[in-house]
């Protein structure tokens, strides 16, 4: 079966209030705290890039239990659908294509929020704890031919494949970052991306023409 990846974290699901709050758990167990502004625009990074600036000399995995303990806990509640998502995935398993997402965040975590917001019985196969390049190996094994984020990294994973890279302007990536990054296609938010679905799979897999930016995101 043909494999498309996507994204979880701010391409399928706005997990922004979640991913602060589990943070701001960490800084304040070691008595520091976060700027929430700066820490907005990190998200989609790894863990262990974002920690040392929050909590610095605090072993990683000490830091990572009590924000994982928090994102249970707290964290899953937080989470919604960004618009698009669900018609996006059902596109693609409609026209006969399996749905593996590939995230930042542990596999289980992954399953989890998509259970919550429910889009677990679309998707075939979750692979966690792997970014930009480190997703590209996980793309690859199962020959997938589209990757969509919303992150520099999500670019670099799909191009570290061979896949085309389907990038949305959701999360704290601007859009004109994503095409410098050498995105293929990028859209506003995943309503745009049933159009252009439709017009990939009717080319055989050439990218469709994308639909018109809004002057607001141009």
């Amino acid at each position: 079966m043909r494999v498309i990846g996507f994204d979880l974290d701010m391409t399928l699901v706005d997990s922004a209030d979640a991913i602060v709050d589990g943070v701001r758990a960490v800084a304040s167990a070691y008595g520091t705290q976060v700027d929430e502004t700066w820490m907005r625009t990190t998200i989609g990074l790894p863990l262990d890039v974002v920690f040392p600036e929050v909590v610095p000399g605090v072993p990683y995995d000490d830091a990572l239990e009590i924000y994982r303990r928090r994102y249970i806990t707290h964290g899953l509640a937080m989470q919604t659908l960004l618009p698009g998502a669900r018609d996006a995935l059902e596109a693609v398993v409609s026209d006969g294509f399996s749905v593996v997402v590939v995230s930042a965040k542990k596999d289980t975590h992954v399953l989890a929020v998509l259970e919550v917001v429910g889009l677990g019985g679309l998707i075939a196969e979750v692979v966690g704890e792997r970014f930009a390049e480190g997703k590209a190996d996980a793309l690859r094994e199962r020959a997938a031919e589209v990757y969509v984020g919303d992150h520099v990294g999500d670019v670099l994973g799909a191009q570290g494949c061979g896949a085309l890279a389907v990038a949305v302007a959701t999360g704290p990536t601007p859009a004109s970052d994503l095409a410098a990054a050498g995105a293929d296609v990028v859209l506003d938010d995943l309503t745009g991306f049933v159009p252009w679905w439709r017009g990939w799979v009717a080319g055989a897999g050439e990218p469709a023409p994308l639909p018109a930016r809004s002057e607001e995101s141009a």
